[in-house]
């Protein structure tokens, strides 16, 4: 299948890789087919419920709704870019999602037929090898039961400023938190960021019943903070089952934007200690 070209980006539908001028740019399972989605119908607006089928299916049993905004979340991480001056993704509130950027596929041959029916007959019947390998990656992503000690669940951040106009931003924050862990990981480590264990409040998580639901080793828990120079990420890795603090990193944050460097610098001082557990 032809490659899909955009700005300084390329993706592959048939690997579901992406690059940026020619190097990797690292891209899960499950956002890579949704990025897939989006370009096969570039310009389009693309339902959530239309996400839902072609990536999740008629079966899925996960917070669809969280599992797509993390997508979504850690695809513009991939692309830099931004839901408030989108270049790419534009969201249209309770509609769906528009790529907005022009999109080419120059080993494309000519078409011979109406584009918009080969266009859906192209992403609706793909080769069933093409769809084995996806979901046999997609699966290999998720399940961490290789790994148990290398899974991080990444609990949503607490708003603890007082202000609740700031659980949006809580929310941003953790969606671009969980996409820079993923791609810190690579291979080393999986990250879960949407299960619905990772979204209860505060008072109410055990961390062993929550780290043995998921089967991680690592949890990465924080909160806004107020302080008298402004708002902070107060961020924690914390191993289990032994439930000890390994690493805390406070890094100031502009309420009226999140620094793209933020949630970076938390990923870069945690991903390094994320390592398997030494049995004693």
């Amino acid at each position: 299948m032809a490659k899909y070209h955009f700005g300084v980006f390329e993706f592959d539908p048939d690997t579901l890789e992406l690059r940026r001028d020619g190097r990797v740019v690292k891209l899960q399972a499950q956002p890579a087919q949704v990025l897939a989605c989006l370009l096969e119908r570039s310009n389009q607006v693309v339902t959530r419920e239309t996400l839902q089928q072609v990536v999740w299916g008629d079966g899925t049993h996960v917070d669809f709704d969280r599992g797509l905004n993390f997508c979504i979340a850690q695809i513009r991480s991939a692309l830099g870019d931004s839901a408030d001056s989108p270049r790419y993704i534009r969201t249209l509130p309770k509609k769906g999602y528009q790529f907005l950027a022009p999109v080419t596929r120059p080993d494309l041959p000519a078409p011979s037929g109406p584009p918009a029916i080969q266009r859906n007959y192209r992403f609706l019947f793909l080769p069933l090898s093409l769809l084995l390998m996806m979901g046999m990656f997609a699966w290999q992503k998720s399940r961490p039961a290789s790994a148990p000690g290398l899974v991080v669940a990444v609990f949503r951040l607490d708003n603890d400023t007082g202000d609740p106009a700031m659980d949006r931003l809580a929310t941003v924050v953790t969606d671009s938190l969980i996409a820079d862990l993923t791609e810190a990981g690579g291979k080393r480590f999986a990250v879960i960021g949407n299960a619905i264990e990772l979204r209860q409040p505060r008072a109410q998580r055990d961390l062993l019943k929550i780290g043995t639901a998921l089967k991680a080793g690592w949890t990465v828990s924080g909160s806004l903070r107020k302080q008298p120079e402004g708002i902070e990420v107060f961020a924690q890795l914390i191993s289990l089952p032994d439930q000890k603090h390994v690493r805390v990193v406070r890094v100031p944050l502009r309420p009226e934007a999140v620094d793209s460097d933020l949630t970076r610098r938390i990923s870069v001082a945690f991903g390094p200690l994320i390592v398997p557990h030494t049995n004693p």
